[in-house]
């Protein structure tokens, strides 16, 4: 269930706070997008289930002007297409050097790897949590990944946990209501 905290009171403060000064929010795949499991057809295709209101809450940061990108250490077709679709353009796959990665992020975008946030999961995103402004985790994550996490979404992975992260971004940056008018059809732009 994806509890949904309209009150920008009901996130930590300590949250709100971090979350403040990200202007890049950078997602790991399995564990983070997905459930975690990996789903192979007898013919050997992978396939992924990604939660819909992650995707929503994904467009709406994106709309907010902060973008988003998409590190993963496995290399997946579709992946790359539900980033096409959600009009991702800074995906990354089969990544063994994360924090390489992250380098490379800060040249394409113009932005310090301290006004950049990551939700990982599992031991190699500790490379990014070691160099990024504001580390989010999920819960089930690595013991390591959740002791060195700023916030840890209540909300578990693959079935709204972005879409928590997202919406926290949006709240402690003051961008909300106007993300949520736009959604809706009523308000800017």
């Amino acid at each position: 269930m994806t509890v949904l905290r309209p009150d920008p009171a009901a996130f930590p403060s300590e949250a709100l706070s971090g979350a403040r000064k990200v202007e890049l929010l950078i997602l790991d795949v399995d564990g983070v997008l997905t459930d975690g499991r990996l789903h192979y057809s007898d013919g050997g295709v992978e396939t992924k289930a990604f939660h819909a209101q992650d995707g929503a809450a994904i467009k709406m940061l994106q709309e907010a002007g902060v973008p988003v990108a998409i590190v993963s250490g496995r290399d997946s077709e579709a992946v790359g297409r539900r980033a096409g679709e959600l009009g991702i353009a800074h995906v990354h796959q089969g990544v063994a050097d994360k924090a390489g990665t992250l380098a490379e992020l800060g040249r394409a975008t113009g932005i310090a790897p301290e006004r950049m946030a990551h939700v990982g999961d599992d031991i190699p995103d500790l490379a990014l949590f070691d160099r990024v402004g504001f580390r989010i985790s999920v819960p089930g994550a690595h013991p390591a990944v959740l002791a060195e996490a700023d916030y840890v979404t209540a909300t578990a992975p693959g079935a709204g946990a972005v879409r928590e992260a997202c919406h926290l971004i949006l709240v402690a940056r003051g961008l909300w209501r106007d993300a949520l008018l736009k959604a809706r059809g009523s308000g800017p732009g």
